[in-house]
């Protein structure tokens, strides 16, 4: 079967993570009888360079061709580079709001794994991660705070902002019967994090979440307050499995639990609309000072990759592949500079890829 894949290079290692992503893809593509046809597409400074803006209406209609979406980094260093001399809305960074918007793209998966060869870089103690940890944070991407209506005005000679945060039951109930369908490939459990002692979106969220539960008797669900999570997280990661939560929410809570696995070079995300179709990425930024060095860690993107694999192809025993590959590598001791230990071989970005598909083999 062929697969249609855009994809974005994107800026600073953009292009160096995605091209070993794009070699292991191949590379589970010749071990399980599939193709990937890719499709070139510019977002970010990359498109600023080329277009003047980062996104051009062009990207969105080709983007929307694909059956998923592979991607780099998107940005540069804002204090020198004159890509942040812009304005807001041409910056890199609104480009990608904008592809999330254009697309739909309203549910936000970042997996937190800390792999048990990694354990040495958890900041929790011992204790509470042998053995490693695996959870999902499910944030809702296009509605929310940061969607609200916002305005600054002069009330009484006294600056007053708002900012205002609105959510429908039809917002919260496709994102939970996201999180609810992707808790029955894991290990069948969601933790729904809300406010609901104080906010009335949160009171709402809750409501729509318990009537979509009563449709999957065989996933486990608990509510939790997000100050409540936030503590969880360093205190018990291992009880959770998929972690469904609005925007502001998952925004904070996705960093924190990216900080407890070690290093956000071993990341994957994916942004799903309401079909099979998904952006994935990285959670790690473009690192502008380390660009072209080749030392670049492509974990995270190669694992992205596989998170497309699995949820928008629907083909887990490839994503499976990936993943057990990049587990067997790290057994072997082999790292990048970001996660290098005492005792491991150090190897730079082409030679992990090549690692990683070899033992696809």
């Amino acid at each position: 079967m062929n697969f249609k894949v855009g994809v974005i290079r994107g800026d600073g290692i953009g292009p160096e993570i995605v091209e070993e992503a794009v070699k292991v893809l191949n590379k589970a593509g010749e071990a399980f009888g599939h193709t990937f046809s890719y499709e070139e597409l510019l977002l970010g400074g990359a498109s600023i360079d080329a277009h003047g803006i980062p996104l051009t209406e062009e990207t969105v209609a080709r983007a929307r061709e694909c059956d998923a979406i592979l991607m780099g980094s998107i940005g540069g260093d804002a204090k020198t580079s004159p890509w942040y001399q812009l304005e807001p809305s041409k910056r890199p960074e609104a480009g990608l709001l904008k592809i999330r918007k254009e697309l739909n793209l309203f549910a936000n998966l970042r997996p937190a794994v800390l792999y048990e060869e990694l354990e040495g870089a958890c900041p929790l103690k011992p204790e509470l991660t042998q053995g490693g940890f695996d959870f999902m944070i499910m944030r809702e991407l296009t509605g929310g705070l940061y969607f609200g209506e916002r305005k600054t005005v002069e009330e009484n000679g006294v600056l007053t902002a708002y900012d205002s945060l609105t959510y429908n039951e039809k917002e919260i109930r496709r994102i939970a019967v996201r999180a609810f369908d992707i808790a029955r490939k894991r290990r069948k459990k969601v933790t729904s994090v809300d406010k609901a002692n104080v906010l009335d979106s949160s009171r709402l969220w809750r409501k729509v979440v318990e009537e979509v539960a009563k449709e999957y008797p065989d996933v486990e669900m608990e509510h939790m307050l997000v100050d409540n999570c936030a503590m969880q997280i360093v205190k018990n990661p291992k009880q959770f499995d998929v972690v469904l939560t609005e925007n502001m929410f998952g925004d904070i809570l996705s960093d924190e639990a990216s900080m407890v696995t070690g290093s956000i070079g071993m990341l994957a995300s994916a942004s799903l609309n309401d079909t099979k179709f998904g952006l994935y990425e990285p959670s790690g930024g473009s690192a502008p000072d380390i660009a072209g060095k080749g030392i670049a860690n492509p974990i995270a993107t190669i694992l992205s990759a596989a998170m497309m694999l699995r949820f928008s192809f629907d083909l887990d025993k490839e994503a499976d592949a990936i993943e057990n590959a990049v587990a067997k590598v790290l057994k072997e001791g082999y790292r990048t500079i970001d996660i290098m230990s005492e005792g491991c071989t150090q190897i730079g970005t082409k030679e992990m890829g090549n690692k990683i598909c070899e033992r696809m083999q």
